[in-house]
């Protein structure tokens, strides 16, 4: 559909921006000391809500890197990609966009940025190198320096801003590196081998589409993307239809004995 891509972004970055100003005005601590387990149980609605809309930010950046956001206009295509990494932790759109081909040209080899390297297996340890090939002085600097004028604007609108701060940007910002490592890194990629020439075998969660959705944006389908790198995240449902279908036919084109 023409324009969706684009529309789902818009919303997505729109949501993720008006939900941490209306949280601005609150105070956590406060409801969370008044009234502790239907505070508790808001709190984390909202905190999971925020994680959602984050990895939301990278997923359309990552549509940009693939230019599936906005085809027919590379411009806006890649502005919204940087805008969104911008939005998600600062980060470089042209590094990340430069390490995610090389993830595609050789997954689960030794030139994969984001596969172990043979050493680190453990998924903590992992998921701590992965972050490493993403974070740098600079961009720690940039969110330093982001927090920092939030903190000052918070500062206005509610008695909490640290609580604010942590519990509906920072926490949000972990627990969404933490969902896209699992699903788009480790769960697809944990059986190859990183010798070179290691064979594209890409792994695909089995999630039913609205679980798959909700786990993160479909990114699971993982062996989908692979082979349709041009399709947007929200194909990837119909493509893994299709792929089941083909295998469905496919075995019952096998003569029995």
């Amino acid at each position: 559909m023409p324009g969706l891509g684009r529309s789902l972004a818009l919303m997505i970055i729109g949501l993720w921006f008006s939900s941490l100003v209306l949280l601005g005005w609150i105070d956590p601590l406060s409801l969370l000391l008044q009234s502790p387990a239907p505070a508790w149980i808001g709190v984390s609605v909202i905190i999971l809500v925020r994680t959602f809309l984050q990895t939301g930010l990278f997923i359309v950046a990552h549509d940009a890197m693939h230019g599936c956001l906005v085809p027919r206009n590379p411009g806006l295509n890649t502005l919204l990609g940087k805008v969104c990494l911008g939005l998600y932790a600062a980060i470089p759109y042209r590094l990340c966009h430069a390490n995610h081909i090389r993830h595609h040209r050789s997954p689960g080899e030794r030139g994969d940025p984001d596969f172990h390297d043979g050493r680190h297996r453990h998924p903590l340890l992992w998921y701590f190198t992965f972050m490493a090939g993403y974070l740098s002085a600079r961009q720690i600097g940039w969110l330093l320096t982001i927090w920092g004028l939030a903190l000052a604007a918070l500062s206005f609108t509610t008695a909490q801003p640290i609580a604010v701060l942590g519990l509906f940007w920072i926490l949000p910002l972990v627990l969404s590196s933490v969902q896209l490592f699992l699903f788009g890194t480790y769960l697809p990629h944990r059986e190859q081998s990183a010798a070179p020439g290691s064979s594209h075998q890409v792994g695909s969660s089995s999630l039913p589409p609205a679980l798959s959705l909700i786990a993160c944006y479909h990114f699971g389908y993982h062996w989908e993307h692979h082979h349709h790198p041009d399709s947007p995240w929200y194909a990837l449902p119909s493509l893994r239809r299709s792929r089941a279908q083909k295998e469905q036919l496919e075995l019952r084109s096998i003569p029995s004995h």
